[in-house]
């Protein structure tokens, strides 16, 4: 595996590897990897002569900067964890001058009212920041296909709109949600929960099944009711959560058969905040 630290030897790199008409796998990160991450490659190998990965903890789609400065960085351990898995043929560790050569602003996008919706809402201009460090990297990289999880599924939704407005030749992959074994979904937050605290958080999963076999049989509001519940028993502090139409991401007050519906929850665990969401049947 190939490790690249700036812009103008990655790019050498990929001009080659374009030379030689070979098909391109991508998964941007931020590093702090785990089996979520890593499941992405498993993707990716599948269809793809190579696959990419990049890590970069991106400042733009900060919203807090106390967050930011927490924001877990393992840059060896990630490495080791790659070449370990040997699914990727190289990894781009670009500086900020390599992503933001101009300086760090962040480009506006007209994703179409899916930006505003949760996320959105509670971070504004995030996706935004997203967006940008998406597109420079789909630039620099020029990946064929590109792999995100479903656990970020609203920045799922957000990147192919990107590349829609765009009009990149890049086709976007979901990938479902990988899981601890008590259920929580991975993510690189999880390592700033203790033990306990990892534990207590399968909650948030069990919630959403407990939602799936609710659907349809009882009322969104009632269903709204009950999770509220569960975390007032459980102590913990629920930030939000919505049953959101699939496509365009607007909260649901009732079912409609012809849609598909999607459960999504935020809980903050002492100052650690976990996403999850879940598709109903």
């Amino acid at each position: 595996m190939q490790v690249f630290y700036n812009r103008t030897s990655f790019l050498q790199y990929i001009d080659s590897q374009k030379e030689q008409h070979k098909t391109i796998g991508f998964a941007p990160t931020m590093g702090a990897l785990h089996a979520g991450h890593i499941s992405l490659y498993e993707e990716a190998k599948k269809h793809n002569d190579i696959v990419i990965s990049s890590i970069f903890v991106n400042p733009t789609q900060f919203n807090n900067p106390e967050d930011l400065e927490k924001y877990p960085r393992t840059v060896d351990d990630d490495i080791e964890k790659l070449e370990n898995s040997k699914l990727v043929d190289a990894v781009y560790i670009p500086q900020v001058q390599d992503i933001y050569p101009d300086g760090m602003e962040r480009k506006h996008y007209e994703f179409g009212g899916i930006e505003n919706e949760m996320e959105g809402a509670a971070r504004p201009g995030h996706f935004d920041g997203v967006g940008t460090v998406v597109e420079e990297l789909f630039r620099q990289v020029k990946p064929d296909n590109a792999y995100f999880g479903e656990k970020d599924f609203q920045q799922l939704k957000i990147i192919e709109k990107l590349v829609e407005i765009l009009n990149l030749d890049i086709k976007i992959h979901g990938v479902k949600i990988h899981r601890e074994n008590n259920g929580l979904a991975m993510s690189s937050r999880n390592m700033r929960l203790s033990a306990a605290e990892k534990e207590a958080s399968s909650v948030i999963y069990q919630t959403l099944k407990k939602v799936d076999d609710w659907f349809r049989v009882v009322s969104i509001p009632e269903i709204k009711n009950r999770v509220q519940e569960i975390f007032d028993r459980d102590d913990m502090a629920l930030e939000y959560f919505l049953i959101a139409d699939e496509d365009t991401l607007r909260e649901a007050d009732f079912f409609s058969e012809d849609k598909n519906y999607r459960a999504f929850i935020v809980v903050n665990v002492d100052q650690v905040r976990l996403i999850d969401n879940m598709h109903l049947k």
